[in-house]
């Protein structure tokens, strides 16, 4: 089911408590969507990932909590809390949970 977002614009918002976990599954949430990108929250729990892919946009990938592992270009990345990865639009990547975290995943699309 699709979370109405239009309610948090103009509030404060604290993105951690935004989205929750659950139970050996990868749970998204997307906060804007307009034609010229997108802002999504995802939590991960434990071992749980998205397997490899890539994105015809330039994306930034900013971890809230946790730790992920991110594999971009055959390159591996250990991303904790408060830091972020820049991925050019078609590269492939990889994500995976070292330990339950969240990210906040913003797609540029011009």
């Amino acid at each position: 089911m699709k979370q109405n977002t239009e309610g948090l614009k103009g509030k404060r918002i604290n993105l951690n408590k935004l989205i929750g976990y659950q139970k050996n599954s990868v749970v998204s949430q997307e906060i804007i969507a307009k034609s010229t990108g997108t802002v999504t929250l995802f939590s991960f729990d434990k071992g749980q990932g998205l397997s490899e892919h890539t994105a015809p946009f330039d994306a930034i990938v900013y971890i809230l909590e946790g730790k992920a592992k991110i594999k971009l270009c055959g390159k591996v990345f250990h991303l904790t809390a408060g830091e972020m990865l820049i991925m050019p639009r078609g590269s492939a990547h990889s994500l995976k949970a070292v330990e339950k975290y969240k990210m906040l995943l913003i797609m540029i699309r011009s």
